[in-house]
């Protein structure tokens, strides 16, 4: 921490170790330039024991000093957050009457809200990509102004940019802070990159509505977001990632490959057409064979519950604007948002001993949440779901075993679908907690030694350290997994519960006859049930696993000639247990192929005169080549063999013999 120094000069600790002593109020460009003309030269800002600041702010405190430079860790933070402004500046350039809201920095890059009265077209972010790169080469200072809250409003107002007098209006009284650069102010707290020359490395990658403040009930502005990068190859290898996720933007896919749909009737709440339901109920099928392996009991709970209930949980107070209600009988009812309340009843409602310990309850059932439509998407935000979620009643001394447990079962399930790398973060007690000291000391560490023993098991797996991010109830495990392009996603979670137990006056008889309070283990792997499956659409590309695909097998026909064969064969292929059509339309072979390639069919049984007279059949492998003159037999049993080991796919087992054409 620094220490303010009541002399006139500081002690700047430089990361060697040397010290320099320098007056109160010397900028940090004029320490860097004492330091060497190279740094400087370089230089994009100080950091002052953590804080990175403007070159040209005065020092006034000691502390640990480093020169920002663009291989500074900081840099990029420095760039995106400067390149916003950039962004901002090329606007009001070329739309002079365009209102301006903020635009942070963020993951990749940035984005910056505006109000130009429509929305705006790809011409119009080329144009802006344009003017940005004019004025990076204009290398305009860019000047921090501090100023009372009366100089900004009166600069906003002169602009007739209500969003700015608005932003200026929720700040504390006191002095703040604009920055300039030749043409353009803006609002900010820095810090910024000393000129616009210092920018380069963009691309505007697209736009979209988004409400002002993130408030539905507020105007719809247009979000402009852009890339940031330190170099262009970063960039670019950043770009190529994006048209990958385009390709597989499970939305897209979803409605190619006739999977959902969505309607205004039910907003942001998904109808899975046939295939899409096949998916989803096989899913569910192997958690259950699963929750059968593992020792868990499924339980169906009611949906709908007096809001009582909701008090007791906390989800009344909490969060009562992300619940849908309604009278019944002159009573206040809530729809359900999680499973945990009616698992805590069902548990109060038996009479448990130490013997009986741990109960495991799993549930699938539905699941409302309001969600802003500003952020509903697709199926991995949406307003009713089901999810994989349990509730595991155990004693503190289980906790261990509990937790060893899980991980075995939510290793099976990522090693299935070829989620290889996967982030686990340990959430610590945060400020405001609630329970003993002492349990959650226990707690954190039975989560770290569950998964720190098994390390060396985990190929692949990691382990972060999230002080103070556990929930106020009881530390939890994250489980973050890494898709096929390298995007994170969250999924699994395993969360210590301290507090429902109290509020809900659970517990069970110990073994010298006392009561006891159990604890509540919150754990879910794939999560929501709609999500996972968005996620699975953009790992796969839509080439789900053999097992989980809609369609296995299609069977087609050179010519209508062949019909009654190819029937005889698509009735072999489901008395095998497989999932399988047959392709009779008159068109041509090609047109066939390519219907069942975009459709993503894993595997083609074609059948012409040769394969008639021979009892064959040709097979066409998705991502895998031709096979002539092959054993339907032969092919069925390997298939099956795919199922019941759920192999991504199914000729992973000993290749089909391949004939040469």
């Amino acid at each position: 921490m620094s220490a303010a120094v009541s002399s006139s000069v500081i002690r700047l600790t430089l990361p060697d170790g040397s010290v320099r002593e320098v007056p109160s109020g010397t900028t940090g460009r004029a320490v860097a330039e004492s330091i060497g003309p190279r740094l400087a030269k370089d230089a994009l800002g100080v950091k002052l024991d953590g804080a990175v600041l403007d070159l040209s702010r005065p020092l006034v405190n000691s502390g640990k000093f480093e020169v920002v430079t663009p291989k500074h860790a900081d840099a990029l933070e420095l760039y995106r957050h400067s390149t916003a402004h950039l962004c901002a500046n090329a606007v009001k350039r070329l739309f002079p009457g365009v209102k301006i809201g903020i635009g942070p920095a963020i993951e990749n890059g940035f984005y910056y809200d505006f109000d130009p009265g429509r929305p705006f077209t790809p011409e119009d972010l080329e144009k802006i990509e344009g003017e940005m790169k004019k004025i990076v080469a204009e290398d305009n200072a860019v000047v921090r102004r501090e100023m009372s809250k009366a100089e900004a409003v009166k600069i906003f107002e002169a602009q007739k940019d209500h969003l700015k007098v608005e932003i200026v209006a929720g700040i504390p009284e006191g002095s703040l802070s604009c920055y300039e650069q030749k043409d353009f102010i803006d609002l900010c707290r820095g810090p910024h990159v000393p000129s616009t020359g210092k920018l380069g490395v963009f691309k505007l990658t697209h736009s979209a509505g988004a409400y002002w403040k993130g408030d539905e009930r507020n105007p719809m502005l247009q979000r402009i977001y852009g890339a940031v990068f330190l170099t262009q190859k970063d960039l670019d290898e950043h770009l190529q990632r994006l048209e990958a996720a385009k390709a597989r933007d499970h939305r897209k896919l979803g409605k190619e490959m006739g999977l959902f749909v969505f309607h205004h009737f039910a907003p942001a709440s998904p109808f899975f057409l046939p295939k899409g339901a096949t998916v989803y109920n096989l899913l569910i099928a192997w958690m259950r064979e699963l929750y059968m392996k593992y020792g868990y009991q499924e339980v169906v709970t009611p949906q709908i519950f007096d809001v009582e209930l909701f008090k007791t949980s906390g989800h009344y107070q909490n969060y009562h604007e992300n619940m849908y209600f309604t009278q019944i009988d002159e009573r206040e009812f809530g729809v359900k948002p999680m499973n945990c309340p009616g698992h805590f009843l069902m548990y109060a409602s038996q009479a448990y001993s130490y013997r009986d310990l741990p109960v495991r309850f799993a549930d699938f059932g539905r699941l409302h949440r309001y969600e802003k439509s500003g952020v509903t998407q697709g199926l991995t935000r949406v307003r009713t779901f089901a999810q994989d979620d349990s509730h595991i009643f155990c004693s503190i001394d289980q906790m261990a075993e509990e937790m060893n447990l899980f991980l075995d079962f939510i290793r099976e399930v990522y090693e299935t679908f070829a989620f290889r790398e996967v982030k686990v973060g340990l959430g610590t007690r945060p400020e405001k907690f609630m329970g003993a000291i002492e349990n959650w000391d226990k707690a954190e560490k039975a989560l770290s030694d569950a998964f720190e023993k098994r390390a060396a098991s985990l190929p692949g797996w990691s382990y972060f350290l999230n002080a103070g991010d556990g929930a106020f109830y009881g530390p939890k495990l994250d489980f973050q997994v890494t898709d096929a392009i390298g995007r994170p996603w969250q999924l699994g979670t395993l969360q210590v519960d301290f507090s429902n137990p109290e509020r809900f006056d659970l517990h069970y008889t110990a073994e010298d006859g006392t009561k006891k309070r159990p604890v509540v283990l919150h754990r879910a792997i794939l999560g929501s049930l709609e999500r996972f499956f968005g996620i699975l659409i953009e790992h796969t590309g839509g080439d789900f696993p053999f097992w989980l695909a809609p369609e296995q097998v299609r069977v087609v026909p050179v010519s209508e000639k062949f019909n009654e064969y190819s029937e005889e064969i698509l009735r072999k292929v489901r008395e095998a247990g497989l999932r399988a059509t047959s392709d009779h339309r008159n068109e041509k072979l090609g047109a066939k192929i390519r219907s069942g390639e975009l459709e993503k069919v894993p595997a083609l049984l074609i059948v012409g005169e040769k394969e008639v007279g021979a009892g064959t059949v040709s097979l066409r492998v998705r991502h895998g080549g031709e096979f002539k003159d092959q054993d339907p037999e032969t092919i069925l049993r390997m298939m099956k063999s795919a199922v019941a080991t759920r192999a991504l796919a199914w000729h992973e087992s000993p290749a089909p013999q391949r004939t040469e054409t």
